[in-house]
Formats: C-alpha cells, structure tokens, sequence
C-alpha cells in the first residue's frame, strides 16, 4: 500500500491538472490490478501442477500467457503437462474456462458485442480504448460478435433439437392470451445484388402501462437469417420451453407474405388446443392501400377503409370499382389490381382480434408492435453503405436477440459455470496456494556473534582476529 501511495503523490506532482491526472491514475490502476491478478494466477498455477504431478502427470514446459481484461493485460505463467495417456494439456487454462488460444476474457467479448450491437466495429474499438484498457483492432470486433452471436445461435439450436428428441413438452408457464407476430426485413449482402432476410418474430404476454407510456409485457424474439423452416422451429422451440399453452388463445398477426402465412403460425402453435387466430397487420393493409390509391385523402379511400372496418366485401369491391373506373394510367390501374388481389385473397383475416374472442382481457390492444421492433434490425444493419456476409449478419442478429432476451451473457459464458463439485475443489486449490505465499517476518536488528580463536593472539590468525574488532 505504502508503494501505491508514493506513486499516486509522483503522479500529482508530475501533472499539470486534473483531466492529466485522473487519466494517470486510472492507468496506474490498471497496470496494478492486472499485475497482481497476474501473480495470482501464476501461483495458483504451480498449486494445480503440484496437484497433476501427484497424479503421475509429467511437466513438459512453462510460458507466459497474457489475456485482456476490462481493466487491463493480465500475464501469468501456465504449464504445459502431459497426463497418463501422453495428451498435453494447460491444466490452469483448463480449470479457469480458458479456451485455447483465447486471448480476451469473457466480459471484454461480451461487452464488445453488446457494444458493437448497437455502434459500429470501428467506434465499438474507439470507445472501449476512451474507456477501458481494452484496444483492439475493427477487425478484431468483429471476429469477437461473430463468436458471441454463434454461442447463441447453437444454444438455439440445441433447443430445437431437445424438442425434437424429448418424449413429452417441457412444463412451462400458463398464460390465458399469448400474442405472436413475425415479419422480414432485407439488409444488403456482400453480394452484388443480393439480399439477406432477417427473420424475425415477437412473442408477448400482452401490454402494461407506465405511465402514458404502453410495453409489451414479457416480450421475446427471434431473430435469425437462416431458412423459414429453421426460423419457425426456432419460434415453436422457445415458446414451447417457455409456457405450456394447451389451454391459451394465440394471436397472431402478420403481413401475410411468403413465409409468414397463417399456417405457419398454426403449426408453430400447434400446441394449443384452440384455432389460432392470424390476423392480416392493419399497416401493411393501410400501406398497400396508399400504395393503389396515393398518399392523399379522399371520398374513395374513406369508402375502402369504411368497407374493411364493416368487414363488407361487396362495398370494398364497389368502392375500388368505382376508382378504378375513373383511371386512364396502365401503371395505376395495375397497382389497383394488385391490391385487390391481396385483400381478396386474405379476406378471411381481416378482423380486429378483440372482437372476435369472448370476454377479451382489460387493457387488450389492437397487433401491430413488429414495425416498431423492427428498428432493433434496421437501425443497425440498414443504411450507412452497410453490407453483411451470411455468418457476420447472423451472428449480428443473434447477438441481438440475446440482448434482448436477456440471455446472451448466460450462453455465452455456459462452459464457465462450476458445479458444486467443481466450486469445492476450487476453494481446495485456493487454500492451498496459501501456503505458496513469501510469509513476513519482523525484523531484529543486526545480529551479535564472535569468532573462536582457539590460538596465540601473536600468531597470524591471532592478528586477523584483532583487524575485526
């Protein structure tokens, strides 16, 4: 401690203010910190090849290693050992959860990218060199998203697989209503002309207020760029570990376009006992409709929303006759009919949900959050010259998704979890590095002593002796 205060008073002498000075500090303490973890390590190293070398393991060699934390570079030293069968191991590395050749900890690649989710790669590197001892390369940030977002992409897929092989559904949370909505959205490939579409889908519980201010409550996503079978297995996947819907009313709502068709979210649903219920999004269809008949106001448009609302297909076909007769463009009369065709063809799911259940729940709320949501994809990955490779853009997304989902930290750092068992031997090694430690004595002065002469003084030894004195 006397050491860490003289050096704090050199560096308030030697600097000129207080921006010079906190900086100071803070990499003083970086460089303290990362050096005593780093002494730490080393000890507990030698403890765990005592404990290998007991076991008949064999030492082959030591090296210095160095990993990036938050709070700086920690070297240490680890030993390579080869056990009973001749196979070469770092056991130290081994039993902190290092991976091989793993060069950050855990929470710098978290937080990396948890950061670069929301900022690009290049400012992901410049803010955590403003802030943390952390400096790492663009490129750098995003080998680490890509290896983040896979972790949770296997965890996806390992949750579609135990489905798949488990003999009964999971035993999850019962809800009266549970609400779904699924949707794309296109973000630029590395492709010329190619697109890659972002899956995406939200499952609720229903709406709270805060305030004036309305959520979702318990929301849940999922994202992913892979197939729409892979997508939708992934739907049915979380929302069966979750909840236990044999007796819930699902809601759905959608676009109806290729891949998110009301089939698809009966099948995913399909645990329910009752029909799903899909709903045609009230946007798309307020869309498509601009799209046929212009953005402004007028008798004819009023006469089509009115139809829609009464769910009165005659006045919808007489209103957009009516229109269509009045145009002399190829190119409008075309647009008409495409939106005809889309009406006519999902008729049957142009209802508002709240009339069509009895009792609804109080506070129930017309679909339609996927737009909104949707900004998580597009503020990220639209725009700004952005292009995507098939593993960087799904890696993206499911980094995404974990946030959101609260789960990527858990996932990601799965293989660091200790047992009960694993966590007592862990305490075991750490009491016995105690005994590793240089204990303090207290200083006696300088010590007395005398050397026998056992001789004449006139002799030459007897002269030697007298020189000392």
């Amino acid at each position: 401690m006397g050491n860490i205060i003289s050096n704090i008073n050199e560096l308030i002498k030697n600097t000129g203010n207080l921006i010079e000075l906190e900086e100071s500090i803070r990499l003083f303490m970086y460089e303290v910190f990362a050096s005593v973890l780093g002494e730490v390590f080393t000890r507990l190293n030698q403890v765990i090849n005592e404990n290998k070398q007991a076991m008949g393991w064999i030492v082959k060699r030591e090296d210095w290693k160095t990993v990036q934390f938050t709070f700086g570079a920690v070297r240490f030293r680890h030993t390579l050992m080869a056990d009973e069968n001749g196979d070469s191991h770092y056991p130290f590395d081994e039993w902190l959860g290092l991976r091989k050749s793993q060069r950050h900890s855990p929470l710098v690649e978290v937080k990396v990218a948890e950061l670069a989710s929301e900022s690009t790669y290049r400012e992901t590197a410049r803010v955590l060199k403003e802030w943390t001892a952390v400096n790492l390369s663009h490129t750098t940030v995003g080998n680490i998203v890509r290896r983040v977002g896979k972790a949770q992409a296997q965890a996806d897929e390992e949750m579609v697989t135990e489905l798949d092989e488990a003999a009964s559904l999971p035993e999850g949370k019962k809800v009266e209503y549970l609400y779904a909505e699924a949707d794309g959205v296109f973000v630029r490939g590395k492709e010329k002309k190619k697109s890659l579409e972002v899956r995406h889908a939200v499952v609720h519980e229903g709406w709270e207020r805060n305030g004036k201010r309305v959520a979702l409550r318990e929301p849940k996503v999922i994202m992913t760029t892979q197939s729409t079978p892979d997508f939708w297995k992934e739907v049915q996947a979380l929302t069966a570990h979750c909840y236990s819907l044999e007796d819930t009313q699902v809601v759905t709502n959608s676009d109806g376009g290729l891949g998110y068709t009301a089939e698809k979210f009966q099948e995913a649903f399909s645990q329910s006992n009752l029909p799903v219920l899909n709903q045609l999004d009230h946007y798309h269809v307020s869309q498509a409709l601009n799209r046929a008949l212009g953005g402004g106001q007028s008798e004819y448009k009023d006469g089509i929303k009115k139809a829609l609302k009464d769910h009165n297909l005659d006045d919808f076909m007489l209103w957009l006759d009516t229109y269509e007769s009045t145009l002399d463009d190829a190119k409008r009369i075309e647009k008409v009919k495409a939106f005809r065709t889309y009406i006519t063809n999902n008729w049957e799911r142009i209802f508002d949900w709240r009339e069509v259940v009895e009792n609804p729940p109080k506070g129930a709320r017309s679909l339609g959050a996927m737009e909104s949501n949707q900004r998580h994809i597009s503020f990220r990955m639209k725009k700004r010259g952005m292009h995507w490779s098939s593993e960087g853009g799904e890696a993206m997304v499911k980094v995404k998704q974990g946030i959101l989902n609260q789960t990527l930290r858990n996932v990601y750092v799965k293989h660091q979890h200790r047992s009960a068992r694993k966590q007592r031997e862990v305490k075991r090694i750490v009491r016995m590095s105690e005994i590793l430690r240089n204990p303090t004595r207290p200083s006696v002065g300088v010590k007395q002593g005398a050397i026998g002469l056992y001789t004449a003084h006139s002799t030459a030894m007897g002269h030697l002796v007298k020189s000392f004195k």
